[in-house]
Formats: structure tokens, sequence, C-alpha cells
């Protein structure tokens, strides 16, 4: 079984690289004069990438100085377990090649960055949560907690988005075709699918933590 020490540099070095790949874009695009501050930090990936960075570097801080993660910390690591599985699956189901923003025809993203935040991290993130198994044993009723991050974001997209008329994603946006009944209808999928992958992960880790505790015995 890894060590605490070994979980809580991970976990501390995945968290950086999530911060850091936030920081690495927003340079590259200020350089090229394309850094739109608004609307960048507006998107559901980069809020998520840093929530789950500062909730790493804070869960691995915690590891490494031999403490137990509380049950609120690790609620809380759920939340962007969660929110970093549905960045990585939706990107690569549905906007990997998406349109670009007619401002930003050719500009390349950086490789790296984008890399980290939308494909290597919610797959590190997820098996840090499933294999980490120290500290509080947590319950599946938790699992309704994942809820509320996306909903808050949701909330303070759309007021933005009557206020300013930007939306980050069309199928929050009540003028679309859909209308306000799309825009509700995308709302309650969006909720419906965070507690389903909740209850998912957290399945998965009280299966993870029994077998191993049975083939221990």
């Amino acid at each position: 079984m890894l060590t605490k020490g070994v979980f809580g540099a991970l976990r501390t070095l995945l968290g950086l690289a999530l911060v850091g790949s936030v920081i690495w874009q927003v340079v590259d695009r200020i350089r090229v004069d394309l850094f739109r501050p608004t609307e960048y930090f507006a998107y559901f990936s980069i809020t998520s990438a840093v929530f789950a960075g500062f909730v790493l570097v804070v869960s691995g801080l915690v590891l490494l100085q031999g403490k137990n993660e509380s049950e609120r910390l690790n609620i809380i690591r759920l939340i962007a377990v969660v929110s970093m599985i549905i960045v990585g699956v939706v990107y690569h189901a549905l906007l990997g090649d998406s349109a670009l923003d007619p401002r930003d025809v050719g500009y390349d993203w950086p490789r790296i960055p984008n890399a980290i935040i939308h494909s290597y991290a919610p797959v590190l993130i997820a098996l840090d949560y499933l294999f980490s198994l120290k500290g509080p044993r947590p319950r599946l009723r938790q699992a309704l907690w994942v809820v509320l991050y996306p909903l808050a974001w949701l909330g303070l997209s759309i007021i933005r988005g009557l206020n300013d008329g930007w939306w980050p994603y069309w199928f929050i946006n009540p003028g679309s075709e859909g209308g306000v009944i799309g825009m509700l209808t995308y709302i309650a999928i969006i909720a419906v699918a965070f507690i389903f992958l909740g209850f998912i992960v957290l399945g998965l880790r009280l299966a993870i933590t029994k077998a191993l505790r049975t083939s221990s015995s």
C-alpha cells in the first residue's frame, strides 16, 4: 500500500501541474494579445482546473504533514474529481474538434497544458481518489454534494450571460434555439450526470477498499 507521503507528493505535483497549465495558457495568450480574462475564466474546464488544482495541493500538503484528510476535504476532493472527469469526457466526446472563436483563428493553443487539463489530469485525479484509501471512509450519499459546484457555475454563467450577452457554451443560452426550456433541460441533464458519476466514483472506491481489505486478510 502506498504511503501518505507518496500520495501527498503525487497529489501536490498534479495540483501544481493543473494550476501551472492554466498560467501557461494565460501567459501565452497575453503574449499574442488574445487574452480575454472575463471569457477565459468563464469556461468550466478552466474553473475546474483551477479548483481541482488548489484542492489537490491543499490535500497533498495535508498528507505530506502526516495528517489524515478530513471528511469535509474528502468530499471537496470528490467534487473536484467528478468535475475533472466530466471535463475530460465532454472535451474528447464533444468539444475536441469544435469550431474556434473567430477572434482566435490562426492561434494554436500550447499543446502540453491543454493535454494536462483535458486528458492526463482527469485520469490521474480519478486514480488518485480511487486508490488513496487512507482517511475517512466515504458514504454513498456524499455523492449528492458533487452537484453544488456545477450548479453554482451554471448560475453565475447565466447571470453573466444575461448581463452582457456572452455565453461560454451555447446550451446554457436561453436565447438559443431550445429557449428557456432547452436551457433548463440541459441543466437538469448536467445535474443528473454529475450525481450519477459521483455515485459511480464512490461506489468504485468502496468496492476497491473492500477488495483490498479482503485480499490482505
